[in-house]
């Protein structure tokens, strides 16, 4: 079985790479190295340096001729998205519509969409909010992955390629970069580490739903053996401050800056937590790693990259 996964030498991306290698597929990487690194890419891979809008994608296609499609390359910074929608828009929705008609051609049989479960419902009515729940994103990052969602839907019903959209909650762990609204775990451990002043905006009291990357992987791997056309929260419906994650972080790093606060962020949401019970009907899925032992393996991993 052949996969070809977007945005595979990012965060996400890579860490599905490598426990896809390991369970037996072949795997190819495309990505354009601008948030992504060559040092996250498996040996084992065959690694493409292109653009999801490039032409050249038609070649990889051509070479490669995937039977499954991991999408996780995306513009995935939410102010960034705020800032310049016309450039998020080009890369998540425009980019993410030339795979799926590259797709479509080629005849791959299923592809996995990254979209997101804090984004995409916006101001939440429930909490946890299931797949259900009404989805009025507030920013073009959300928009740009509901659109998405449905022209996945689109070329499920004209050209049957499968399709399962993961709705990932605030993604964390190793080889997180910061950048994007989950960035924040691997902000405070940088900056503790190297001795910094870490910054919490406004009150710290805004909560997330964080998910281990190691429990998104499994997820991801569950879902490509899956016959399962649709969505799925990929989260564990516990909702986690920022204060909470510094005071979690300091612990771990042993830092001794201070909780200082800054002016709060415009139009950043109050509370973000999703529910996973669907994932585990479906996928029998369910994340394992608790949250203190997550942040404790995000610190190692970013305590060994600083000694490399």
């Amino acid at each position: 079985m052949k996969l070809l996964v977007t945005g595979g030498a990012g965060f996400i991306g890579s860490n599905i790479v490598d426990a896809a290698i390991l369970s037996g597929y072949k795997v190819a990487v495309v990505d354009d190295l601008s948030t992504g690194y060559r040092e996250n890419l498996h040996p084992a891979a065959v690694f493409y340096h292109v653009d999801i809008n490039s032409p050249q994608m038609r070649e990889v296609f051509e070479k490669e001729r995937p039977d499954c499609i991991a999408h996780h390359a995306a513009q995935m910074d939410v102010r960034h998205s705020v800032a310049d929608p016309a450039n998020d828009a080009n890369i998540n929705i425009l980019g993410s519509i030339r795979l799926l008609q590259l797709a479509a051609e080629f005849k791959v049989k299923k592809l996995l969409f990254a979209s997101t479960g804090g984004a995409i419902y916006g101001e939440q009515e429930v909490y946890p909010a299931p797949e259900n729940h009404p989805c009025n994103p507030v920013s073009p990052y959300g928009i740009s992955k509901l659109t998405v969602e449905k022209y996945l839907y689109f070329y499920y019903l004209n050209y049957g390629l499968g399709y399962t959209c993961l709705r990932y909650a605030n993604v964390y762990g190793p080889r997180q970069n910061p950048h994007g609204e989950a960035g924040v775990v691997a902000i405070f451990c940088q900056k503790m580490l190297g001795g910094g002043q870490p910054l919490i905006f406004g009150d710290g009291k805004q909560t997330r739903d964080y998910v281990y990357v190691e429990d998104v992987v499994s997820a991801n791997l569950a879902a490509l053996k899956s016959d399962y056309n649709g969505v799925l929260n990929i989260g564990t419906a516990r909702e986690t401050d920022v204060n909470q994650i510094f005071q979690t972080v300091k612990k771990f790093t042993g830092s001794a800056c201070s909780q200082t606060h800054a002016p709060a962020k415009p139009g950043e949401q109050r509370r973000s937590v999703i529910d996973p019970g669907k994932a585990k009907e479906i996928l029998n899925w369910q994340p394992q790693i608790v949250l203190e032992e997550g942040l404790q393996k995000t610190v190692e991993f970013f305590k060994k990259k600083r000694l490399v």
